[in-house]
């Protein structure tokens, strides 16, 4: 799905940047996948994602305004029998995530037509530093905005608006691309032309309905 700006009739000839979200765009963010692998039983399999990833304090471990020991505490309080097993999934979390393997080319892809790439993603400082070798894109980039460096966290208009400031971004001149409809619609209310991202393929199609091209 592709939200438009309020000047969507002459959107086509505006973009100018390409943000991307991380996490089921860019990487793959499979924590289901990865428990799978831990023999857990369905009980404590459910206890464990309730207390960890399905949880409100997961947007605070992406803030990561907390520290380490506050968020393991808390997320151990929510299922103290299962606590060695949420010890385990926190000091092995970075298993969840993989590089899909169109990441580095399709962010040159847009770069060689002349287009500027960034990241807006919420992603925690204890995630980064686990799995830096799965984001080797980050390097690539024009610029960057984690949640765990300004303490915002999508769809909150501070980390948005953290991107326009620190790279001088025109709203009306960028389409985002994110999995979390939220998301999108928050850049959107923002200025941003946004494609709700399911997959490449799709995404690639409705770029072009914004005149964005691809090098061949």
């Amino acid at each position: 799905m592709t939200l438009f700006t309020a000047m969507e009739n002459k959107g086509k000839n505006m973009i100018k940047n390409i943000v991307f979200d991380v996490g089921k765009v860019l990487v793959d963010f499979d924590w289901r996948g990865y428990m799978d692998t831990l023999g857990y039983s369905p009980e404590v399999y459910e206890k464990v994602a309730n207390a960890t990833v399905l949880s409100q304090l997961w947007n605070e471990f992406d803030r990561s305004r907390m520290s380490d020991e506050e968020l393991l505490k808390g997320f151990v309080d929510q299922a103290p029998d299962c606590e060695a097993e949420i010890v385990y999934f926190w000091n092995n979390m970075g298993n969840c995530i993989k590089q899909y393997d169109y990441a580095c080319s399709w962010i040159r892809s847009f770069q060689e037509l002349g287009y500027g790439v960034y990241l807006l993603s919420n992603y925690s400082r204890r995630m980064y530093s686990q799995t830096i070798e799965e984001l080797s894109f980050v390097e690539d980039v024009d610029g960057a905005i984690f949640s765990y460096e300004v303490e915002a966290v999508k769809p909150e208009r501070e980390i948005y608006e953290s991107l326009f400031q620190k790279y001088g971004l025109e709203p009306t001149e960028c389409v985002f691309l994110d999995d979390n409809r939220a998301n999108i619609i928050a850049a959107n209310e923002l200025g941003m032309a946004t494609i709700l991202f399911h997959t490449k393929s799709q995404a690639e199609e409705e770029l072009k309905s914004l005149g964005v091209g691809l090098a061949e």
